[in-house]
């Protein structure tokens, strides 16, 4: 019998990560003592602070696994992905409306999602790629509140067994060995 071990889903299945007063705040940044209701706007504003208190900005980044800031945009590993190298393109803007974002915004998001597609197919060389808005909890939207596009690599049969019976995904990598892989790709993919 084969065993499955993944420690790091824990807080996730169990719900411990959910509910608690900073969601969107790791450890790391915990000395942030805001609150603003949305996860990326928290996650964006313990980055802020640490940053403002000593930490270095590339350190602060990491620890919510940032991987290129724009003016309007940013890009970012998704914390609970679908697959290794699940990432998102969120304005730093909170909108929950494609068509209520500025049209500087929505151009970057749109650059920052094609940097996205060639970083995932450098790095992870999918069949295939899922990028989309989820816009509204009847969308499917687990963050309504906050628009941001994710970018998914696909692999021709990677829905398994687990996915499909199990209601489980199975991740080959870890988040810090996705963040440093896709670090070091942008590190040389020219910017647009």
């Amino acid at each position: 019998m084969e065993r499955l071990w993944t420690p790091w889903r824990y807080a996730y299945v169990t719900g411990k990560d959910k509910g608690t007063p900073k969601n969107g705040v790791p450890a790391a940044l915990a000395a942030w003592p805001g609150e603003t209701h949305c996860v990326f706007c928290n996650m964006l504003a313990a980055v802020e602070y640490g940053v403002a208190h000593g930490m270095p900005q590339d350190e602060a980044d990491a620890a919510v696994y940032i991987l290129e800031r724009g003016r309007t945009c940013f890009l970012v590993l998704n914390a609970f992905p679908y697959n290794s190298g699940h990432l998102m393109v969120l304005p730093y803007q909170h909108e929950a409306s494609l068509a209520a974002l500025p049209d500087e915004t929505a151009a970057e998001l749109m650059t920052l999602t094609r940097q996205a597609e060639r970083l995932l197919r450098k790095v992870y060389r999918p069949d295939g790629l899922n990028l989309g808005l989820n816009l509204g909890e009847s969308a499917g939207a687990g963050v309504a509140e906050h628009l941001h596009l994710h970018a998914v690599p696909r692999w021709s049969g990677d829905n398994n067994f687990m996915s499909v019976l199990g209601e489980t995904r199975i991740l080959p990598e870890m988040l810090t060995e996705s963040y440093r892989r896709l670090r070091e790709a942008l590190a040389t993919e020219p910017a647009e």
